[in-house]
């Protein structure tokens, strides 16, 4: 069976960036799956799927335009510091829920701190990143009519 939309597709990966570091990878043997065609995955990982087979492997390097995007320098804030109240200590690296100016909630991470002001990025960590990914294909499989009403994959007893 061939990967199309609405299968449920297992695949192993690693992903690595330009580096050659490694990013993530499927965790301790087992597979990730999802539901293609339901934008579980980023976009140039999704139609590099398109069409295989159980079984194949293949090398795709995601430009950002089709992941996460270019890195923004507008979501780069200077916030004071008073934002913060009921936070004892903040550090570079720390990370905090927001709400958007449309009402999502976006994560920031702290970059910069002084007495004053602190520094958050609200890009994608990977915004702006050629995302270089090894796959092999596991499983595919038809979805059921619930994971195609819900737009996932539901395992181990898993249905809401």
């Amino acid at each position: 069976m061939k990967i199309d939309a609405k299968r449920v597709v297992s695949i192993h990966y690693q992903l690595t960036n330009d580096a050659g570091e490694t990013l993530d990878a499927s965790s301790e043997g087992e597979p990730l799956v999802y539901l293609h065609g339901a934008q579980n995955l980023i976009p140039g990982l999704e139609a590099a799927l398109d069409g295989r087979g159980v079984g194949d492997s293949f090398k795709v390097s995601v430009q950002p335009e089709d992941a996460y995007g270019p890195r923004r320098e507008e979501l780069v804030r200077t916030l004071s510091r008073d934002m913060f109240k009921g936070v004892d200590s903040i550090e570079p690296g720390m990370q905090f829920q927001a709400q958007g100016p449309h009402g999502q909630m976006q994560r920031l991470v702290v970059t910069a701190v002084s007495d004053d002001d602190v520094e958050v990025d609200a890009n994608h960590p990977l915004a702006g990143e050629v995302l270089h990914f090894e796959v092999t294909i596991a499983e595919v499989r038809e979805a059921t009519d619930q994971e195609l009403s819900h737009g996932h994959v539901h395992a181990d007893g898993h249905d809401h």
